[in-house]
């Protein structure tokens, strides 16, 4: 007790059995408080005291903390118990602490119920205030971070809508002239160079937009089969042409064996190629030369290392600057922005990728002589047959929203293994609900630990294809997919053929000219007839003016000037008329985030296709949606 009095301006000692109390040090400030010596009934006063000086929001637990009872259930489970309140005395508030700490009975050792305790109050109040003032702090650093990032969010979907309006002219112009018969093969040549640009161009695009889910570890790579050969075989094709055009040497090189298929991310393997020999051709003055270099470098369980050495004989960079490589927005020369289009980013966002790749890169450079890049990354091997591209969820409503989201894209999973057992939603249901979504389009199989036969009715009604028993082996699941994918493609000989396009009207809601044009241009390749309307209001004219079952489609962009996408469609779907509830109506935009996916879903549009326009699954979904 005389330890704890140099810490606390109180002490007492108190015999819970008996509500008796002696004090040990006096509170200095309370002018009708105990004495040093003084016994006194312990509750009674100290309840006194709380109705006294306690503040009201304090009051209840407070007192609800010093029953006898209360603290001997506390220090059963902590040797030291603490309340913090607050108390009105002398005109001001401030903030107090009593703590209860257990007296070892040394009389009766073996006896385990708390039969005194020490009781010490403290002032607290400068650094409980130090203390609200941090967390407030924190709480305003925290708030200002949300709006922060919820203003970031905004930008990037208003850059990614800015910068897909105009890529969807590029794209969609060099679609059309490629397709032209008219079009000279000189020029169809550039034109699949500027097509091949300009799709690694969008993908750089997009890269960029999501640099925050890439800093807040939210990028996830894909894994599924690709062709390691057309790999580079585009690669080689795309700078063999810039190096021949700046007159520069270019080899590339494979020493030893390499697969023809791996499994992992094809794009964000090429981005990473393209990110890094595209600044070698950039960098490497005329007459210089640039190589790629590839090598498995190991292989082990199931995995093969491989190696990619790109060298050039270029400008090279300083030992100083090669440790701020790989930082964002980073440059040894600012003005390489200026000279060639730099961002600063390549770098940084290569080595994350590599990083998620289970790989490392290192570089080598001297100014004036060269610059040597090697990067390591981790593939999956394949034996051509097992190359599947998944996602996983932990539940069935979350499943039931993947598959909606992929839906509205025109991108259903081929294959779905539900779990029959599950906490939110068991697998019949989720099967069932699923199946309302994507019809009979994709494979569903359920895995079970349990006899199946106890579902197998209920589960085939549902719409599941197949039964899968737990523990899973991977070439029983490789084989029953065959074997699912199979039965629905039979089954899809014997459905009702996809809608004939020729002669059909679609009802467009575009206010960019030069996108209208180009969209217009490629319906008319399939022989169909466009009405243009240049916002929202407009459409929603043109549809309610015409005869019901006039249009057979609507594309509808999202931003547009005096009514927007969203409003238009929600405006469409309440009139009172029967095609305005069924005609498929198709968000063509250059909002590509989940988030739009969704609101495009909740207006109540059938698809959400991303610009810039790709004519082959544009025309595949009218196909789908409208009737035959």
């Amino acid at each position: 007790m005389t330890a704890l009095a140099a810490d606390y301006w109180s002490v007492y000692y108190l015999e819970l059995d008996e509500d008796r109390g002696v004090c040990y040090q006096s509170h200095a400030e309370l002018e009708d408080g105990f004495r040093v010596g003084d016994h006194f009934p312990y509750l009674a006063s100290v309840t006194a005291y709380a109705n006294r000086y306690v503040a009201k929001p304090y009051l209840e637990d407070f007192l609800q903390f010093i029953q006898p009872d209360a603290i001997r259930q506390g220090l059963q489970k902590e040797p030291v118990i603490s309340y913090r309140y607050k108390v009105a005395r002398h005109g001001r508030e401030s903030y107090e602490m009593v703590r209860f700490a257990r007296v070892p009975d040394t009389e009766h050792p073996d006896d385990h119920r708390i039969h005194n305790v020490g009781a010490c109050f403290t002032d607290v109040d400068e650094e409980t205030r130090q203390s609200l003032a941090k967390n407030q702090a924190l709480r305003d650093a925290l708030t200002a971070a949300e709006e922060a990032n919820r203003a970031k969010t905004a930008f990037l979907s208003n850059m990614s809508h800015e910068i897909r309006t105009p890529m969807n002219a590029i794209i969609g112009l060099d679609n059309i002239a490629l397709n032209d018969p008219e079009t000279p093969e000189k020029t169809k040549a550039y034109l699949e160079k500027i097509d091949a640009s300009a799709e690694h161009l969008l993908n750089l695009i997009n890269d960029i937009l999501d640099m925050s889910r890439t800093e807040s570890g939210r990028l996830v790579l894909k894994n599924e089969e690709f062709s390691f050969s057309r790999l580079l075989e585009t690669i080689n094709t795309m700078f063999s042409g810039q190096c021949q055009d700046k007159g520069l040497d270019y080899q590339c090189h494979i020493n030893g064996e390499v697969d023809d298929y791996y499994i992992g991310d094809n794009m964000k393997l090429r981005q990473v190629l393209i990110n890094i020999l595209g600044n070698a051709v950039k960098f490497t003055p005329e007459g210089g030369k640039v190589s790629l270099t590839v090598e498995r470098t190991g292989q082990f369980g199931g995995k093969s290392a491989l190696c990619f050495t790109i060298a050039d004989t270029g400008v090279g960079m300083s030992k100083d600057f090669l440790p701020h490589l790989f930082d964002s927005f980073t440059q040894e020369d600012t003005s390489v922005s200026n000279r060639f289009g730099s961002t600063g980013l390549g770098m940084a966002i290569t080595k994350n990728i590599v990083e998620l790749m289970n790989g490392h890169i290192e570089v080598q450079s001297e100014k004036g002589v060269g610059t040597t890049f090697t990067v390591t990354v981790t593939l999956m091997d394949t034996d051509r047959v097992a190359g599947i591209s998944s996602e996983t969820v932990s539940g069935g409503a979350e499943a039931l929203e993947l598959v909606k989201l992929r839906q509205a894209r025109m991108d259903p999973y081929n294959l779905i293994l539900v779990d029959w057992k599950m906490p939110d939603m068991d697998g019949v249901e989720t099967t069932r609900q699923i199946r309302s979504v994507v019809g009979h389009d994709s494979a569903i199989i359920i895995l079970t630990a349990y006899r199946w036969d106890d579902v197998l009715e209920e589960a085939l009604q549902a719409g599941v294809d197949s039964f899968l028993p737990k523990p899973l082996f991977a070439k029983t699941v490789m084989d029953e997919f065959r074997d699912a994918l199979k039965r629905k493609t039979r089954a899809s000989g014997k459905k009702k053929p996809k809608a004939e396009l020729t002669g059909r009207r679609v009802l467009l809601a575009e206010d960019m000219a030069i996108n209208a044009e180009i969209i217009i241009t490629v319906l008319q390749m399939r022989g169909m007839e466009a009405d243009l309307a240049e916002n929202g209001k407009l459409a929603l004219d043109k549809f309610s003016s015409h005869p019901e079952g006039y249009y057979d489609a609507v594309l509808m962009d999202m931003r547009m000037p005096v009514m927007g996408g969203l409003e238009a469609t929600r405006a469409i779907r309440a009139l009172p008329r029967d095609d305005a509830k069924k005609i498929p109506i198709i968000a063509l935009t250059a909002n590509a985030f989940d988030e739009d996916v969704e609101k495009s879903m909740m207006a109540g549009l059938n698809a959400h296709l991303s610009k810039p326009l790709q004519p082959d699954l544009l025309f595949e979904t009218l196909e789908n949606l409208i009737p035959e």
